[in-house]
């Protein structure tokens, strides 16, 4: 910028992606809602030292320092302003007066003050944090084009794991006999699900990321994203690393299949009624979290997705393109699409349903599984916290049923066994006979002959509705 390009901004005056602030001592506040503004829109230029009436006041130069520490300094916090900005103001002598300019760029994330929302008018500066509609149109403006949509013109067709696309067509005409890819070439349906596009660049056509991610090789996989990973972690023993790991780097049906496994491997199939139907509750939230976390990951991010069970909860973590900020509200949210060809694919082979509904399952399922209702944490890192019963992960021989037992329940004294049982009891006062049963491995008739010779328990309720609690 010059001065010459400075002086005919002034005489222009402000407009759109103009804005006068005066500061002759002091920073003007509402200067944040304009940079909040101006990133949110398509960028602009804020000049200090400048009146509405396009007159150079000039900033004090005794000021001059201060204003310009102030301003970067709120503009660094993420406190004040999210996602932080790294802006440098540049300072001018214009007719022996000192003036501040300040060029804030368009963003490619929606950006607050103070978690307020402001987006930019002929008008001025405009807090749209409570229209829903405008809010909705800004995201769709950030959200124009789709990383996973990126095209690789000159990666051959050879790219795919031909085992990998019969296993997602299988999948689909197991859902829907007459499924339009049952008689498809492996190219037709990556076509028909979006997935070989036109370059808008070079004009070429080619797959895209999402049909690496869903079908390619682990190499190529690899090759054109090498940070693609999900970490999945075990850890209840051992609480400084884990007690078993699965770095899981390979295509995204394949890695629903491994986190799938992994969960199943480590968290208890708990006896679950949804009203008199027995359901399973833990495969409903894994297939939830698991396909929410694959199908709407920021895959331009570097950071790692994880998935960490502990005795406490379910924490899944991966990067993300946020349409808010904090916990969401099942009652207020809105869904937006952040992968779509993704989804769309794992719509058609059953490993997630229309948008939206996973965090209603989700909800639902945490509720029958453990009793206490899931956290969905939006930011740069979408965050998903499933709370546990203990006995969610207990295990016979794991060391966290109270004493490291044998796995040779036939070889445990009755009153090993009645201390296992009672503190399964007391951690969870309404543990049914199928629990413990599943717990110690054995029978629902054995645990019930188990049971009878303890005293102080008493079984409430009737048939498997019923439950076993401790006499006062």
């Amino acid at each position: 910028m010059t001065i010459d390009e400075i002086k005919k901004l002034i005489q222009v005056g402000e407009k759109t992606d103009v804005e006068f602030k005066e500061s002759k001592i002091a920073l003007t506040k509402d200067v944040f809602d304009t940079v909040c503004s101006f990133n949110n829109r398509n960028g602009g230029h804020i000049l200090l030292g400048v009146n509405d009436k396009r007159e150079i006041v000039g900033v004090s130069k005794d000021r001059v320092d201060k204003v310009i520490k102030e301003f970067t300094t709120a503009i660094n916090n993420p406190q004040k302003m999210y996602p932080p900005l790294y802006l440098l103001p540049e300072v001018f002598d214009i007719d022996e007066k000192k003036v501040i300019y300040i060029r804030v760029p368009e963003g490619y994330q929606v950006c607050r003050h103070n978690g307020k929302i402001w987006d930019r008018s002929y008008e001025g500066d405009i807090n749209i944090t409570d229209h829903s509609e405008l809010v909705y149109k800004l995201y769709a403006r950030k959200q124009g084009s789709y990383f996973v949509n990126k095209v690789y013109p000159n990666l051959e067709i050879d790219f795919r794991d031909a085992s990998v696309i019969a296993k997602a067509k299988k999948m689909a005409v197991s859902r829907n006999k007459n499924h339009v890819w049952e008689n498809m070439s492996n190219e037709e349906l990556l076509r028909s699900a979006n997935l070989i596009l036109t370059d808008p660049e070079t004009k070429r056509e080619g797959i895209t990321l999402a049909a690496i991610l869903l079908f390619g090789k682990d190499n190529s996989i690899m090759s054109v994203l090498p940070q693609h990973k999900t970490d999945a972690i075990f850890r209840v023993e051992n609480k400084d690393r884990y007690d078993d790991r699965d770095v899981v780097i390979t295509n995204l049906i394949d890695s629903y299949d491994r986190l799938i496994e992994f969960g199943q491997k480590h968290l208890n199939d708990l006896f679950v009624l949804d009203g008199i139907v027995n359901v399973n509750a833990r495969d409903r939230i894994l297939r939830e979290i698991v396909s929410n976390t694959l199908a709407h990951r920021d895959y331009s991010s570097g950071f790692p997705a994880k998935m960490i069970i502990d005795d406490e909860r379910i924490t899944v973590e991966n990067s993300n393109l946020a349409h808010g900020m904090g916990a969401l509200d099942l009652q207020k949210f809105e869904p937006f699409p952040k992968n779509p060809a993704i989804s769309k694919v794992f719509r058609e082979i059953g490993l997630a349903d229309e948008l939206g509904s996973g965090m209603r399952n989700t909800y639902k399922y945490t509720q029958l599984y453990s009793g206490q209702n899931p956290l969905f944490e939006e930011g740069d890192i979408f965050r998903t916290i499933i709370p546990l019963k203990k006995i969610a992960t207990q295990k016979v021989g794991g060391g966290n049923v109270s004493r490291n037992v044998s796995q040779d329940v036939s070889r445990m004294s009755l009153e090993e066994i009645e201390n296992i049982i009672k503190d399964m009891i007391k951690e969870d006062n309404k543990v049914s006979r199928k629990d413990i049963a599943m717990i110690l491995g054995v029978s629902e008739k054995t645990i019930t002959r188990y049971i009878k010779e303890i005293p102080n328990i008493k079984y409430v309720g009737k048939g498997k509705n019923g439950h076993w609690e401790l006499n006062d």
